[in-house]
């Protein structure tokens, strides 16, 4: 809070000079009551009555904190250039001195500052007109002090009708306490500022390396995009041109075919055919092999047999043929399968043993549809399981199964096989007979 201007010596007072009016004689003080820095108080007001006061009728030590507080300094100056230009361009505290020291006494400038402070706390003063007594005054103010309206409640409590000396006084001393806390929280929120300021700036430099890091990422993410964005162009162009390409195939395609009815069906055929040669091939192959294992096996044997005659001391008798097995007499025996070096050999076991000769291949040359025709007129099947398709596989055992005729399946197509299996049927065909009454030598299903 300043000091009362209106102590000041006469020649150093400004509205002296810029009004030309002399300051108001300073009203007798009362004994007894102190007022702050060694002021005194006057002894009594004028009595109250409806008119609210006017600037220059407050007391002198209310004009610093009123002006101080309630008038913003850019507006103070703006007034000052209109009422008092030789002095709007001083500092901050001369417009201060200035306007106190001319709020003492009626002139242009206390008018106008009177208007401002009517004009900007107009809402205020329309409430506090409603007060009718000193106490009820002082309870408005103590609500309104620490509330965000203090300038218009301090500007409407000194010029209220019903503000006597004590209140007054009241009023100004809360004010300038206040105004000591504030000056002291102005310095706390100094220093807090520059600490602010200090960590503001180390946060923009951070946010400025982070917007930094940002950019570059942003234009690496840019570029990347529009790499992307080039190849997925460039795909798609691909894609267009193999689906062109593929639809002139397709129209292509359907032009051949209208042109060449039952084309699908030659090129199944002709792929059809193709396999079967791959599979002839291999068969063909298959029995060049046998056939060089076999003259193999022959010419071991000629060689062993020869090995045997030359050999000192041996008589050579001659060998007496296997006995035929019983039971076949007058019976067609089907060999399904086997090695067609090895068939001459299947037909005289079969023959020896008064049975007729069938044979089929298993549908490798034979037409399987023959298979059919040969299975009926059978009466005892002996199947090559190892040499057989899996086609004549199955024909031979649903044949069988459906019209009751023996069958006999051999894994290995040799003769020692073919006579063991024929064994094996005799004697399940003299069980059998057995069984039924009949002759031992009659083969039945």
């Amino acid at each position: 809070m300043c000091r009362d201007h209106g102590r000041q010596p006469a020649p150093t007072n400004p509205s002296a000079h810029v009004f030309g009016t002399p300051a108001a004689a300073p009203t007798p003080a009362a004994a007894g009551v102190a007022a702050p820095h060694g002021q005194r108080l006057p002894v009594a007001l004028p009595p109250p009555g409806s008119r609210r006061r006017r600037l220059w009728e407050l007391d002198d030590h209310a004009h610093c904190p009123v002006i101080g507080t309630c008038l913003p300094l850019a507006l103070l100056r703006r007034l000052l250039a209109r009422h008092a230009p030789d002095h709007a361009r001083g500092s901050d505290y001369e417009l201060h001195c200035v306007a106190v020291t001319a709020g003492k006494s009626r002139n242009p400038l206390a008018e106008a500052l009177h208007k401002e402070l009517d004009r900007r706390f107009a809402l205020v003063m329309q409430r506090a007109a409603a007060i009718r007594s000193t106490e009820a005054l002082a309870q408005w103010w103590q609500g309104g002090v620490r509330g965000p309206d203090l300038p218009g409640t301090l500007w409407a409590t000194l010029t209220h009708p019903r503000c006597d000396a004590a209140l007054a006084q009241h009023v100004l001393g809360e004010v300038h306490m206040l105004q000591h806390q504030v000056g002291a929280a102005q310095r706390v929120e100094v220093a807090r500022l520059d600490s602010l300021m200090l960590e503001h700036a180390a946060m923009a430099r951070e946010l400025a390396a982070a917007q930094e890091r940002c950019r570059r990422q942003s234009a690496d993410a840019a570029r990347r995009a529009d790499d992307l964005e080039a190849d997925r162009m460039r795909l798609r162009a691909q894609l267009i041109g193999r689906d062109s390409q593929l639809a002139d195939l397709r129209a292509q395609l359907a032009a051949q075919e209208a042109a060449t009815p039952g084309l699908r069906e030659r090129l199944e055929l002709t792929r059809s055919v193709q396999q079967l040669t791959e599979r002839t091939q291999d068969l063909q192959r298959a029995l060049a092999r046998a056939r060089d294992d076999a003259d193999q096996q022959r010419q071991r044997a000629d060689r062993l047999q020869a090995r045997l005659e030359d050999a000192p001391g041996t008589t050579a008798a001659p060998a007496a043929p296997p006995a035929p097995p019983p039971g076949l007499a007058r019976r067609a025996v089907l060999c399904v399968g086997g090695r067609a070096a090895s068939v001459p050999v299947y037909r005289q076991v079969v023959e020896r043993s008064g049975g007729r000769f069938l044979h089929h291949d298993g549908g490798d040359e034979d037409s399987s549809a023959r298979l059919d025709d040969t299975l009926g007129a059978a009466d005892l099947v002996v199947c090559q399981t190892g040499c057989i398709s899996h086609g004549a596989y199955w024909r031979v055992k649903d044949h069988c199964k459906r019209t009751g005729t023996p069958c006999l399946f051999v894994e290995t197509p040799s003769r020692s096989a073919l006579e063991r299996a024929l064994q094996e049927a005799a004697a399940m065909a003299a069980a059998t007979a057995a069984a039924d009454g009949h002759p031992a030598g009659d083969l039945t299903s």
